[in-house]
């Protein structure tokens, strides 16, 4: 993944398949990006607890501690989902603070789906019964996406104590099949529901802005 000069621009090659394809979005101000690949422990500590800095400069070294620590519980979860980017953005809507999070995975396309991926994903989602299911035109192709809300387990620790709790999570996901077997899922996700108008239209911002090239920068657009 690289950073363009603008330092908001973000790319990640789909090595899948005989060709790569690169596939770039813009994402807007006031994000904070999680570190995503990272060798050993110790780096992924030193890059939290700087962004913890960042997040919170007025904050106590106790606080942006907790907040490192609580932060890099979720990362065997992020492993595990294959996800090559993770941002969040913390901010006020009508005088509520709002927080939500965009996450990028890049995942196989089953084999079933190779012949006519937008139908079969299409089809798989709906199956899933986790939301409403469309197709959209986007400038690379056409996407699938789900819009729909789940219940998200929260640790008793980040509430005060007591049992986990479940809490409503509303998202967005985009499913963009590639040209070499593979697909990109981005999701914008957040438990404020204040926030919902503001984080969808930003969202779709950095949908529109999703663009496919191969290798040599020439643009792709998918053939179904």
């Amino acid at each position: 993944m690289t950073t363009t000069s603008s330092g908001l621009h973000r790319q990640h090659a789909a090595a899948a398949g005989e060709r790569p394809v690169h596939v770039r979005w813009a994402m807007p101000e006031g994000f904070f990006e999680l570190p995503t690949h990272v060798e050993e422990p110790d780096d992924l500590a030193d890059q939290l607890l700087t962004l913890s800095s960042e997040l919170l400069p007025n904050g106590s070294e106790e606080l942006r501690v907790q907040w490192a620590i609580m932060v890099a519980g979720s990362y065997d979860t992020l492993i595990e989902e294959g996800v090559q980017y993770a941002g969040f953005v913390v901010t006020e809507v009508e005088d509520e603070r709002c927080s939500a999070e965009v996450h990028v995975v890049l995942r196989d396309l089953p084999e079933a789906a190779h012949e006519n991926p937008i139908k079969a994903t299409s089809k798989a989602l709906r199956a899933l019964g986790t939301g409403e299911v469309d197709r959209v035109k986007l400038a690379c192709g056409r996407a699938v996406s789900c819009v729909g809300v789940r219940q998200t387990s929260v640790s008793g620790h980040l509430t005060g104590g007591g049992p986990d709790t479940l809490m409503p999570t509303w998202f967005i996901q985009i499913h963009l099949p590639l040209p070499n077997q593979t697909v990109v899922i981005m999701e914008m996700s957040t438990p404020s529901l204040a926030g919902w108008d503001v984080f969808s239209s930003m969202f779709a911002g950095v949908v529109k802005s999703l663009r496919l090239f191969d290798d040599e920068g020439t643009p792709l657009v998918t053939p179904w």
